[in-house]
């Protein structure tokens, strides 16, 4: 029997690799003797690069800017002159300085630098993770990064972030890194809101980010003004959205084409090939929930296993929705410890039990 292990992260507990290795451990106590296979998984977001470096992606780190202009450490994966870039590495909430949210000003500069070094490393195509920014930009720091001149009425650069925006009168690309055009960028994202409305980057996403009603009527306009100064039809495309506009950057200025996030990962870690012989597949993630189903790992997963007939397995922290009929049997560390702060600080012998629960159920 070969039993694939395929968790995402628990978020703010454990990471995948851990998560997959602590279940395989239950399983083992229970069936020492059947096959498993650990693969670490991520939807696109935060967590994604971890995941393609444990498929052997050869992880490089680099300083560069972070989202309000301090310096981070940022990581780069790179197989067979395929590039990995996480946004949220250099221009995510957890790169900004004691968790101070800056919604008028982050800026995606430091991206735009993650993609110079990986130009650096010869890549040619360039996968862009884009979930967990911090930053509204519409992707003009990035822009800028890679030698773009986003300039005002006086010639001067304009300000990094959102509310910079507002001033700019132009855009010289005689400067921009030649070598991009050679290149093919990938957009892994399950946004599909466009740029601008009532579905756009500044309504929907720039409150998670600190924004106010205010701002986000200022960053409404900043965006608006800066698509008109880019022309095209850009902004409506499904996506535009993404990571506060990054979106929009990337189809305008760096002709991406999108792709969903735990599709082009399961490609990425090699995940088909191991399910074709698979008589098991067991997932995971922290919180399975109504959102669960609109792309998050988990679902990907189970949707590839069900056209293969099978079964399908789901550990989680807990569970809120009646979504999950199409899995064999949710597991949840709720129904062995009831305090989830518990749960969240010691997840290793939680999930150990309920991979041994699961192997008693195959058995």
């Amino acid at each position: 029997m070969k039993i694939v292990i395929a968790p995402d992260s628990f978020k703010g507990s454990a990471s995948s690799i851990d998560i997959a290795t602590w279940i395989e451990n239950g399983i083992h106590s229970v069936i020492p003797d059947c096959e498993t296979v650990k693969i670490a998984i991520g939807d696109g977001g935060e967590g994604s690069l971890d995941a393609v470096s444990n498929a052997g992606f050869i992880v490089h780190s680099y300083e560069v800017t972070g989202p309000v202009g301090n310096v981070v450490t940022a990581r780069i994966a790179l197989k067979d002159a395929t590039a990995f870039i996480e946004m949220a590495e250099a221009s995510g909430l957890a790169q900004l300085p004691n968790k101070e949210l800056h919604a008028l000003d982050a800026t995606s500069f430091g991206t735009g630098e993650l993609i110079l070094r990986a130009l650096d490393l010869g890549a040619k195509q360039i996968i862009l993770a884009v979930g967990g920014s911090a930053c509204t930009d519409a992707g003009a720091g990035a822009l800028q990064a890679l030698g773009a001149q986003l300039l005002d009425s006086n010639g001067n650069q304009i300000a990094l972030g959102g509310r910079g925006l507002a001033t700019c009168a132009s855009i010289d690309l005689s400067a921009l890194d030649p070598r991009l055009a050679d290149v093919k960028f990938t957009l892994a994202s399950d946004v599909e809101n466009p740029l601008l409305g009532d579905f756009g980057a500044a309504r929907v996403f720039a409150p998670q980010k600190g924004a106010s009603s205010e701002d986000v009527k200022l960053l409404e306009q900043s965006l608006a003004h800066f698509a008109s100064i880019v022309g095209g039809h850009y902004a409506t495309a499904p996506g535009a959205g993404a990571a506060g506009g990054f979106g929009f950057m990337a189809y305008a200025f760096l002709n991406a084409t999108q792709r969903r996030g735990i599709e082009l990962i399961l490609d990425s870690v090699g995940f088909h090939q191991h399910l074709k012989s698979a008589d098991i597949v067991i997932t995971g993630e922290g919180r399975f929930d109504s959102q669960s189903a609109g792309g998050k790992a988990p679902w990907g997963i189970m949707q590839a296993a069900s056209k293969l007939s099978i079964p399908t397995y789901l550990i989680c922290g807990n569970a809120d929705t009646e979504d999950g009929s199409r899995f064999t049997a949710i597991l949840t560390l709720a129904s062995l410890e009831p305090d989830i702060a518990k749960s969240i600080s010691n997840p290793a012998p939680l999930v150990t039990q309920l991979g041994a629960k699961i192997a008693e159920l195959i058995k």
